[in-house]
C-alpha cells in the first residue's frame, strides 16, 4: 500500500531525495544491490514487476516508477522484506515506464500500542490548535544532540551498531478520537529520514504511513477507521543503491 496522502500530513510526506537539515554526514558506502528487477507486460496496459529477496538485513524496498530515464522518480510502495512482486495496472497507452528498486536499512523503535477513543473528534478539536501534527525537530530532551550512532547498511558494523542508532523514547499522546501524537529522541547521525510505519489489529505486518525528513522527532498523525487499535513504530533509516532500471512501452488502449 502507498503511503497515506493526506492534507494534515503533507508536509511530512517529501520527494525521493531528502534534505536534512543537520551539518553533511560523513561519506558511507552504498552497498551492492543484489536485486536483480525484471518487467513484465500482462497485457498493453498493465505491468507486473518481479525480483528475488536475496538481500540481507534489509528493512523494505521501495518501488518507484519514472516516465522517462533520468527521472524524475516517484515512488509507488514501501513493500516488506519477502515480497517479491508488484501490479502496476491501468496505464497510460503507448507510453514509455522506467522501473527500479531501492533497498532500505535502519533499526526500529519497540513498538507501542494505541487504542483510539469511538467515533470522530469533535469541531472544536478539528479547529483548534493543531501545531502537534507538524513534523518538527523539538529541542530539550529529545534532541538532536542525543544522537550517538550512524545508521548502516546492511547491518555493517553489526547489529549492535545499528541498535544504538535506533530511536528511543518513542511515544504516542492520543489528542483526540483520530489524532496521536508521537514523539521520539533521535539517536541517528546520518539517517536519510525516518519512517513512521503501523500495523493494525489483525493485520500481520507494518507498513510506513508517513515519510520524515532526518532530525525530526515530533509529528501527528490522523488515522483512518481501521486504525482505532493499532501498533506503531519509528524507523530510522538509509538508501541502499538502487537495483538495475527496466523499460517497457505499454501498447495501445485496448478499449479504444
Amino acid at each position: 500500500m502507498p503511503l497515506r496522502l493526506r492534507a494534515t500530513i503533507a508536509a511530512a510526506l517529501t520527494t525521493l531525495t531528502l534534505a536534512g537539515c543537520s551539518s553533511p554526514p560523513e561519506e558511507r558506502e552504498e552497498p551492492r544491490t543484489s536485486a536483480r528487477l525484471a518487467a513484465t507486460l500482462d497485457s498493453p496496459v498493465d505491468i507486473t514487476l518481479r525480483w528475488k529477496d536475496d538481500e540481507p538485513a534489509v528493512a523494505g524496498r521501495t518501488v518507484e516508477f519514472a516516465t522517462e530515464k533520468a527521472g524524475p522518480y516517484t515512488v509507488l510502495e514501501f513493500v516488506p522484506p519477502g515480497r517479491t512482486t508488484y501490479r502496476h495496472p491501468d496505464l497510460m497507452p503507448e507510453t514509455p515506464f522506467y522501473y527500479r528498486l531501492r533497498p532500505y536499512f535502519g533499526p526500529a523503535s519497540p513498538a507501542v500500542e494505541v487504542s483510539l477513543p469511538p467515533g470522530e473528534p469533535s469541531e472544536k478539536e478539528l479547529t483548534g490548535n493543531q501545531e502537534w501534527l507538524t513534523p518538527r525537530t523539538v529541542e530539550g530532551p529529545k534532541a538532536p544532540k542525543a544522537r550517538t550512532a550512524p545508521v548502516t547498511a546492511r547491518g555493517a558494523g553489526g547489529a549492535d551498531a545499528n541498535e544504538a542508532a535506533a530511536p528511543a523514547d518513542f511515544e504516542p499522546t492520543v489528542k483526540h478520537a483520530t489524532g496521536i501524537h508521537f514523539s521520539w529522541t533521535d539517536r541517528a547521525a546520518d539517517e536519510d529520514g525516518y519512517l513512521l510505519e503501523v500495523r493494525q489489529a489483525g493485520s500481520e505486518g507494518y507498513r510506513p504511513v508517513a515519510l520524515l525528513d532526518p532530525d525530526i522527532n515530533s509529528f501527528g498523525l490522523i488515522t483512518l477507521p481501521e486504525e482505532k487499535r493499532a501498533s506503531y513504530r519509528v524507523r530510522a533509516f538509509v538508501y541502499g543503491e538502487q537495483s538495475n532500471v527496466v523499460h517497457l512501452t505499454t501498447g495501445s488502449d485496448p478499449g479504444a
